[in-house]
C-alpha cells in the first residue's frame, strides 16, 4: 500500500510537469516535430510543431473557433498582438487576413517562439514581429486588437492577468478577443472583462467553447 501511494504521488508530479511544459520558458521534452495543416476559406497554412508547445498534433479547436470568429472583426488599424502565441497559428491568420496591419506575436516559451518564426517564414508571412515575452513584460506599443487563447494550466491568476492587463495595450476602441472553455473559466472570465473593460459579449459558443470580447471604450 506504502509503495502504491509512492506511485501515484510521482505520476501526478509527471503529469504536472507535463502539463506545465507548454507555459514553461525552457520546455525539455524530447523533439517531436510534426506538420499540420489548417485551411479557412482560401488560406492554407502549414505549421511546424513540436513536442513541448501546445497542442501539437493539431491547430486546438478553440484557436480554430477563435480564427474564424475574428476573420469578421472590425477594429482600429493599429496593429495586432497574439499574446502565447504558441507556433502561431491565430497570429499567422492575423496576418493573412490583413495584410496591411503589422502583427505581434509573444510567447514565454522559447521553442514555441522559433516555431512560430519557422512558420511564419514557411508560409511567406513577413508583417509579423515574433519575440519572447512573458504576458506583456517586453509589450511597449498599443494595438487595434489583442487576440489570447490564454494558458488555463499555468493558473488562474495568470489568465487573468493577461485579460485584465490587455486594456492597457489596447487603443480607444480596440477590443479584446478571448477564447475559452466553459468548463474552464469562460463564466469567470466574462465577469472580470465585464468589470475592466465595463463590457463583454459573448460573439460565438461551439462545442463548450466561447468566444469573448471586450471593446476598450
Amino acid at each position: 500500500m506504502i509503495n502504491y501511494k509512492i506511485e501515484i504521488k510521482e505520476a501526478r508530479i509527471i503529469m504536472t510537469k507535463k502539463n506545465q511544459m507548454y507555459f514553461a520558458a525552457n520546455p525539455d521534452a524530447k523533439h517531436d516535430e510534426h506538420l499540420v495543416d489548417y485551411h479557412i476559406d482560401d488560406i492554407d497554412l502549414k505549421f511546424t510543431t513540436d513536442a513541448g508547445v501546445f497542442s501539437k498534433l493539431r491547430i486546438d479547436y478553440g484557436s480554430g473557433v477563435l480564427i474564424k470568429t475574428m476573420k469578421e472583426l472590425t477594429f482600429p488599424e493599429a496593429g495586432i498582438l497574439d499574446v502565447g502565441t504558441g507556433y502561431g497559428p491565430m497570429g499567422l491568420f492575423a496576418a493573412k487576413f490583413w495584410p496591411d496591419q503589422e502583427v505581434d506575436m509573444v510567447d514565454v516559451n522559447e521553442r514555441a517562439i522559433d516555431l512560430a518564426k519557422r512558420n511564419a517564414q514557411f508560409n511567406h508571412i513577413d508583417n509579423v514581429n515574433i519575440y519572447e515575452s512573458n504576458i506583456y513584460e517586453q509589450v511597449d506599443n498599443k494595438y487595434g486588437l489583442i487576440i489570447t487563447n490564454p494558458p488555463i494550466r499555468a493558473g488562474k491568476k495568470v489568465v487573468d492577468q493577461i485579460l485584465s492587463e490587455a486594456k492597457e495595450h489596447l487603443v480607444e476602441n480596440g477590443i479584446l478577443l478571448v477564447v475559452i472553455q466553459k468548463k474552464q473559466g469562460a463564466p469567470s472570465a466574462k465577469k472580470l472583462m465585464t468589470k475592466v473593460y465595463g463590457n463583454c459579449e459573448i460573439l460565438a459558443r461551439d462545442k463548450g467553447y466561447y468566444i469573448l470580447m471586450s471593446k476598450n471604450n
